[in-house]
Protein backbone atom coordinates (compact mmCIF):
# COMPACT_ATOMS: atom_id res chain seq x y z
CA UNK A 1 0.00 0.00 0.00
CA UNK A 2 1.12 3.57 -0.66
CA UNK A 3 0.76 6.50 1.73
CA UNK A 4 -2.55 7.29 0.01
CA UNK A 5 -3.84 3.80 0.66
CA UNK A 6 -3.74 2.77 -3.02
CA UNK A 7 -2.48 -0.75 -3.67
CA UNK A 8 0.60 -0.87 -5.87
CA UNK A 9 0.30 -2.71 -9.18
CA UNK A 10 2.92 -5.21 -10.29
CA UNK A 11 4.89 -2.71 -12.39
CA UNK A 12 5.12 -0.32 -9.44
CA UNK A 13 6.15 -3.16 -7.13
CA UNK A 14 8.91 -4.13 -9.58
CA UNK A 15 10.11 -0.54 -9.86
CA UNK A 16 10.36 -0.44 -6.07
CA UNK A 17 12.40 -3.66 -6.18
CA UNK A 18 14.81 -2.01 -8.62
CA UNK A 19 15.24 1.00 -6.35
CA UNK A 20 15.58 -1.03 -3.16
CA UNK A 21 17.89 -3.79 -4.44
CA UNK A 22 21.62 -3.53 -3.80
CA UNK A 23 22.54 -4.63 -7.34
CA UNK A 24 21.16 -6.19 -10.51
CA UNK A 25 21.56 -9.77 -9.25
CA UNK A 26 19.76 -9.01 -5.99
CA UNK A 27 16.92 -7.38 -7.93
CA UNK A 28 16.50 -10.41 -10.21
CA UNK A 29 16.38 -12.85 -7.32
CA UNK A 30 13.76 -10.73 -5.59
CA UNK A 31 11.86 -10.49 -8.88
CA UNK A 32 11.87 -14.28 -9.24
CA UNK A 33 10.55 -14.76 -5.71
CA UNK A 34 7.89 -12.10 -6.24
CA UNK A 35 6.91 -13.61 -9.60
CA UNK A 36 6.55 -17.11 -8.15
CA UNK A 37 4.15 -15.78 -5.56
CA UNK A 38 2.18 -13.64 -8.00
CA UNK A 39 1.50 -16.16 -10.74
CA UNK A 40 1.23 -19.49 -8.90
CA UNK A 41 -2.31 -18.87 -7.71
CA UNK A 42 -4.39 -20.73 -5.16
CA UNK A 43 -2.13 -19.48 -2.38
CA UNK A 44 0.74 -21.74 -3.50
CA UNK A 45 4.19 -20.62 -4.61
CA UNK A 46 5.70 -22.22 -7.71
CA UNK A 47 9.39 -22.45 -8.38
CA UNK A 48 10.48 -19.61 -10.61
CA UNK A 49 13.57 -18.84 -12.64
CA UNK A 50 14.36 -16.04 -15.09
CA UNK A 51 16.48 -16.99 -18.11
CA UNK A 52 18.45 -14.34 -19.99
CA UNK A 53 19.91 -14.91 -23.45
CA UNK A 54 22.70 -12.48 -24.24
CA UNK A 55 25.71 -12.73 -26.55
CA UNK A 56 24.55 -16.23 -27.55
CA UNK A 57 24.80 -17.43 -23.98
CA UNK A 58 22.00 -18.51 -21.67
CA UNK A 59 21.97 -18.08 -17.92
CA UNK A 60 19.51 -18.10 -15.07
CA UNK A 61 19.80 -14.57 -13.78
CA UNK A 62 17.19 -14.77 -11.06
CA UNK A 63 15.69 -17.63 -9.08
CA UNK A 64 13.19 -18.04 -6.30
CA UNK A 65 15.20 -20.89 -4.77
CA UNK A 66 18.30 -22.99 -5.43
CA UNK A 67 16.02 -25.72 -6.79
CA UNK A 68 14.67 -23.34 -9.44
CA UNK A 69 18.19 -22.45 -10.55
CA UNK A 70 19.26 -26.11 -10.67
CA UNK A 71 16.24 -27.08 -12.77
CA UNK A 72 16.85 -24.22 -15.21
CA UNK A 73 20.48 -25.26 -15.58
CA UNK A 74 19.43 -28.74 -16.69
CA UNK A 75 18.28 -27.10 -19.92
CA UNK A 76 21.57 -25.29 -20.43
CA UNK A 77 23.52 -28.53 -20.05
CA UNK A 78 21.28 -30.15 -22.69
CA UNK A 79 21.06 -26.97 -24.83
CA UNK A 80 17.30 -27.41 -25.06
CA UNK A 81 14.15 -27.11 -23.01
CA UNK A 82 11.01 -25.00 -22.60
CA UNK A 83 12.63 -21.86 -21.16
CA UNK A 84 15.28 -21.75 -23.90
CA UNK A 85 12.62 -22.25 -26.57
CA UNK A 86 10.39 -19.58 -25.01
CA UNK A 87 13.24 -17.06 -24.85
CA UNK A 88 14.77 -17.83 -28.26
CA UNK A 89 11.51 -18.04 -30.20
CA UNK A 90 9.67 -15.50 -28.02
CA UNK A 91 6.61 -17.69 -27.57
CA UNK A 92 4.81 -19.33 -24.67
CA UNK A 93 5.71 -22.94 -23.87
CA UNK A 94 3.47 -25.11 -21.69
CA UNK A 95 4.34 -28.57 -20.34
CA UNK A 96 1.19 -29.88 -18.64
CA UNK A 97 2.85 -33.06 -17.36
CA UNK A 98 6.53 -34.01 -17.65
CA UNK A 99 5.56 -37.70 -17.54
CA UNK A 100 3.85 -37.16 -20.90
CA UNK A 101 6.48 -34.85 -22.45
CA UNK A 102 8.89 -35.80 -25.27
CA UNK A 103 9.52 -32.57 -27.22
CA UNK A 104 13.07 -32.25 -25.89
CA UNK A 105 13.80 -35.94 -25.59
CA UNK A 106 13.58 -38.14 -22.49
CA UNK A 107 16.71 -36.74 -20.85
CA UNK A 108 15.16 -33.34 -20.14
CA UNK A 109 11.81 -34.61 -18.85
CA UNK A 110 13.40 -37.31 -16.70
CA UNK A 111 15.96 -34.92 -15.19
CA UNK A 112 13.38 -32.29 -14.22
CA UNK A 113 10.87 -34.88 -12.97
CA UNK A 114 13.65 -36.28 -10.77
CA UNK A 115 13.41 -33.02 -8.81
CA UNK A 116 9.80 -33.89 -7.98
CA UNK A 117 8.35 -31.50 -10.55
CA UNK A 118 5.53 -32.30 -12.96
CA UNK A 119 4.50 -29.17 -14.90
CA UNK A 120 6.27 -26.22 -16.53
CA UNK A 121 5.16 -22.90 -17.97
CA UNK A 122 7.66 -20.62 -19.74
CA UNK A 123 6.72 -17.17 -21.02
CA UNK A 124 8.90 -14.69 -22.94
CA UNK A 125 9.49 -11.13 -21.81
CA UNK A 126 9.36 -8.36 -24.37
CA UNK A 127 12.80 -6.76 -23.98
CA UNK A 128 12.89 -5.13 -27.45
CA UNK A 129 16.63 -5.51 -27.94
CA UNK A 130 19.42 -7.98 -28.52
CA UNK A 131 18.84 -9.62 -25.14
CA UNK A 132 15.97 -12.06 -24.70
CA UNK A 133 14.47 -13.43 -21.51
CA UNK A 134 11.81 -15.81 -20.26
CA UNK A 135 9.96 -16.42 -17.01
CA UNK A 136 10.04 -20.11 -16.04
CA UNK A 137 7.48 -21.55 -13.65
CA UNK A 138 7.62 -25.06 -12.22
CA UNK A 139 5.13 -26.97 -10.08
CA UNK A 140 5.08 -30.38 -8.45
CA UNK A 141 1.43 -30.67 -9.50
CA UNK A 142 0.59 -31.97 -13.02
CA UNK A 143 -1.64 -29.67 -15.07
CA UNK A 144 -1.02 -26.92 -12.51
CA UNK A 145 -0.89 -24.13 -15.08
CA UNK A 146 -4.38 -24.23 -16.54
CA UNK A 147 -5.72 -21.52 -18.82
CA UNK A 148 -6.63 -19.31 -15.87
CA UNK A 149 -3.11 -19.55 -14.44
CA UNK A 150 -1.55 -19.08 -17.89
CA UNK A 151 -3.66 -15.97 -18.54
CA UNK A 152 -2.60 -14.53 -15.18
CA UNK A 153 1.05 -15.27 -16.01
CA UNK A 154 0.73 -13.66 -19.47
CA UNK A 155 -0.74 -10.51 -17.99
CA UNK A 156 1.98 -10.41 -15.37
CA UNK A 157 4.87 -10.78 -17.82
CA UNK A 158 3.39 -8.07 -20.05
CA UNK A 159 3.00 -5.78 -17.08
CA UNK A 160 6.56 -6.13 -15.81
CA UNK A 161 8.38 -6.42 -19.15
CA UNK A 162 9.13 -2.71 -19.27
CA UNK A 163 10.62 -2.68 -15.77
CA UNK A 164 12.74 -5.75 -16.57
CA UNK A 165 13.77 -4.20 -19.88
CA UNK A 166 15.01 -1.11 -18.06
CA UNK A 167 16.87 -3.24 -15.52
CA UNK A 168 18.56 -5.33 -18.23
CA UNK A 169 19.53 -2.23 -20.20
CA UNK A 170 20.94 -0.66 -17.05
CA UNK A 171 22.95 -3.84 -16.45
CA UNK A 172 24.20 -3.81 -20.06
CA UNK A 173 25.16 -0.15 -19.69
CA UNK A 174 27.00 -0.92 -16.45
CA UNK A 175 28.85 -3.81 -18.11
CA UNK A 176 29.75 -1.60 -21.07
CA UNK A 177 30.96 1.17 -18.77
CA UNK A 178 33.10 -1.32 -16.83
CA UNK A 179 34.58 -2.72 -20.04
CA UNK A 180 35.19 0.79 -21.40
CA UNK A 181 36.91 1.84 -18.17
CA UNK A 182 39.16 -1.24 -18.29
CA UNK A 183 39.96 -0.53 -21.94
CA UNK A 184 40.83 3.07 -21.21
CA UNK A 185 43.03 2.03 -18.29
CA UNK A 186 44.80 -0.50 -20.52
CA UNK A 187 45.19 2.12 -23.22
CA UNK A 188 46.76 4.53 -20.73
CA UNK A 189 49.26 1.93 -19.52
CA UNK A 190 50.20 1.05 -23.11
CA UNK A 191 50.58 4.72 -24.08
CA UNK A 192 52.89 5.33 -21.12
CA UNK A 193 54.94 2.27 -22.03
CA UNK A 194 55.21 3.46 -25.65
CA UNK A 195 56.51 6.80 -24.38
CA UNK A 196 59.12 5.07 -22.22
CA UNK A 197 60.35 2.93 -25.12
CA UNK A 198 60.48 6.02 -27.39
CA UNK A 199 62.62 7.88 -24.83
CA UNK A 200 64.93 4.99 -24.03
CA UNK A 201 65.48 3.89 -27.62
CA UNK A 202 65.27 7.34 -29.21
CA UNK A 203 62.80 6.02 -31.75
CA UNK A 204 59.44 7.05 -33.12
CA UNK A 205 56.01 5.97 -31.90
CA UNK A 206 55.52 3.30 -34.58
CA UNK A 207 58.87 1.72 -33.79
CA UNK A 208 58.11 1.78 -30.05
CA UNK A 209 54.75 0.10 -30.60
CA UNK A 210 56.46 -2.53 -32.75
CA UNK A 211 59.04 -3.18 -30.04
CA UNK A 212 56.31 -3.74 -27.44
CA UNK A 213 54.29 -5.96 -29.75
CA UNK A 214 57.35 -8.05 -30.61
CA UNK A 215 58.14 -8.41 -26.91
CA UNK A 216 54.55 -9.49 -26.26
CA UNK A 217 54.62 -12.00 -29.12
CA UNK A 218 58.04 -13.43 -28.28
CA UNK A 219 57.23 -13.88 -24.57
CA UNK A 220 53.60 -14.93 -25.13
CA UNK A 221 52.48 -12.27 -22.64
CA UNK A 222 49.59 -9.90 -23.25
CA UNK A 223 50.55 -6.46 -24.52
CA UNK A 224 48.91 -4.75 -21.54
CA UNK A 225 50.86 -6.93 -19.09
CA UNK A 226 54.12 -6.23 -20.95
CA UNK A 227 53.35 -2.51 -20.80
CA UNK A 228 52.48 -2.61 -17.08
CA UNK A 229 55.67 -4.52 -16.30
CA UNK A 230 57.69 -1.91 -18.12
CA UNK A 231 55.97 1.03 -16.45
CA UNK A 232 56.34 -0.57 -13.01
CA UNK A 233 60.03 -1.31 -13.57
CA UNK A 234 60.98 2.21 -14.63
CA UNK A 235 59.50 4.23 -11.80
CA UNK A 236 61.01 7.43 -13.19
CA UNK A 237 64.61 6.31 -12.61
CA UNK A 238 65.60 6.17 -16.25
CA UNK A 239 66.53 2.51 -15.97
CA UNK A 240 67.02 0.92 -19.36
CA UNK A 241 64.80 -1.98 -20.36
CA UNK A 242 65.32 -5.04 -22.54
CA UNK A 243 62.58 -3.83 -24.90
CA UNK A 244 64.95 -2.32 -27.47
CA UNK A 245 65.01 -2.22 -31.25
CA UNK A 246 68.31 -3.24 -32.89
CA UNK A 247 69.55 -0.57 -35.26
CA UNK A 248 72.14 2.07 -35.90
CA UNK A 249 71.56 3.90 -32.62
CA UNK A 250 71.98 0.76 -30.54
CA UNK A 251 74.97 -0.39 -32.61
CA UNK A 252 76.65 3.01 -32.25
CA UNK A 253 76.14 2.94 -28.45
CA UNK A 254 77.66 -0.52 -28.28
CA UNK A 255 80.65 0.67 -30.30
CA UNK A 256 81.14 3.68 -28.03
CA UNK A 257 80.97 1.42 -24.98
CA UNK A 258 83.60 -0.95 -26.39
CA UNK A 259 85.83 1.99 -27.38
CA UNK A 260 85.59 3.39 -23.85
Amino acid sequence: MTSTGRALNSAEQIQNLILESADFEAFLNELARYSAHQVAGDGDDALCGITLLRDRKAATIGWSSDSAREVDEIQYSLSQGPCLTAAEEEREIHVPDLFEEDRWGPDYADAVAAHGLRSVLSLPFNLQGDAKAALNLYSDVPYKFDEKAAARARGYTREISQALRLAVRFSLHTDSATNLRATLESRTIIDIAVGIVMAQNRCGQEAAVRILRDASSNSNIKLRDIAKSLVDSVGGTGTRTHFEEPGPVQDRRQGQSQAG
